[in-house]
């Protein structure tokens, strides 16, 4: 039982385990045999008006967080079969994002985490 994130232009390996896409958009350049998804969990990615409010901005991290909370607290059918994932064995979170410590993926996953 655990959860890891990674981007989706990392090489795919075996301790993976289920691997998710976790953005609304799909990873620019990556073909799908490349991915090696299990699945794509677009709508547990954030709102398309908070993606783009947030811009990968780390002056407004905090708040992102906070909104982004707020969405999954108000979806939990989107995240809820995630959390069935992990607690069957390894899953990893797959994003798209530059900036590994502020993206949705890291959000996603402490969220996850607190309710294993």
């Amino acid at each position: 039982m655990s959860i890891a994130i990674k981007r989706a232009y990392e090489a795919p390996t075996p301790g993976d385990g289920q691997r998710v896409l976790v953005d609304r958009l799909w990873p620019r350049g990556i073909s799908k045999d490349k991915a090696a998804l299990d699945e794509w969990a677009r709508e547990v990615a954030p709102s398309t008006e908070l993606r783009q409010w947030f811009g990968h901005d780390p002056a407004k991290w905090k708040e992102f967080q906070k909104r982004f909370t707020a969405e999954l607290d108000a979806n939990e059918v989107h995240w809820k079969p995630l959390l069935e994932r992990a607690r069957k064995g390894h899953l990893t979170l797959v994003f798209s994002a530059h900036d590994e410590a502020h993206c949705n993926a890291v959000v996603l996953k402490a969220y996850l985490e607190k309710r294993l």
